[in-house]
Parts: structure tokens; sequence; C-alpha cells
């Protein structure tokens, strides 16, 4: 395989494989880190959840385990802090583009039932995150007529 054919071609666009991958990285692990800290404690049984997922599913092949390990635990701290709404909504709006919103949904409520309890707020942040992930339109150009 030629480094041109290695990339992906989205909507006209080459688009190289690991910036793809660190997209798809920032979504899936905001979006697990999201339920994590919904009851206000993050496990680490939570964490390994996220990044046992993505692994598993091969989702970032270009993004080492410790990267994902890293991204989470910064993403934890900083969705604590006052505009993490708009931090979320941000990061998982390329997630149709990028055909993730399944695997965010599924990765949310996995990492929900890592520690074997499943608390009201990590199900409302499933809530927002399924919301999100599958009302975000993609972003459109529109010219004027």
């Amino acid at each position: 395989m030629t480094d041109r054919s290695a990339h992906l071609i989205v909507h006209g666009e080459i688009i190289d494989p690991r910036a793809s991958d660190e997209q798809a990285a920032a979504a899936l692990v905001r979006a697990g880190a999201l339920v994590a800290i919904a009851d206000r404690f993050v496990a680490p049984v939570e964490r390994d959840e996220v990044v046992r997922y993505i692994r598993d599913r091969r989702l970032v092949p270009t993004i080492p385990e410790n990267m994902l390990v890293t991204l989470f635990e910064q993403r934890s701290r900083r969705l604590v802090q006052v505009d993490f709404a708009q931090f979320v909504i941000e990061t998982l709006r390329p997630v149709p583009a990028l055909s993730l919103s399944t695997n965010v949904v599924e990765l949310a409520e996995r990492v929900a039932r890592a520690d074997q309890c499943v608390h009201r707020y990590e199900l409302q942040a499933i809530k927002l995150v399924r919301l999100i992930t599958m009302s975000l339109p993609s972003i459109k150009l529109v010219s004027a007529s």
C-alpha cells in the first residue's frame, strides 16, 4: 500500500488516517469520560473499559493505548470545568461523519456498567451522548443563490 492509498477521501478531501483516528479517539474518550464523571467518581475500571473497547474494536489503530489513557485522564479533568457542555458538543460534532455514533453510545453504556453500579446521573449522561451523537447535523456549506 502506498502512502497515497493509505489516506481516506472524505468530501473530496484527502485525509490522513492519523488525523481521523485522533478525531475518533477524542470523541470516544470524551463520551466515556462524560459518563465516568457523571456520578462524581471516576473508577479506574471505567477508564480501562474505554481503552479496552477502543482497542478491541480497533477503532483508532494509529493511537497507542498509553495515549488513550492519558487522553481519558485529561478529558475527565477538563469535563469537571464549567463550560464542559460546549466542550462535549464540539468534541462529539464529528461523530456522525466518522460513522461512530453507535460505537460512542455503546461505549458510554459499557462505561456506566464497568464499576457494577449504574448511577442515575450516568444514565442521564448516556442520554445526552445519544442525543448529541444522533442529532448533530453534518456541517454543510450553503451558497447564496
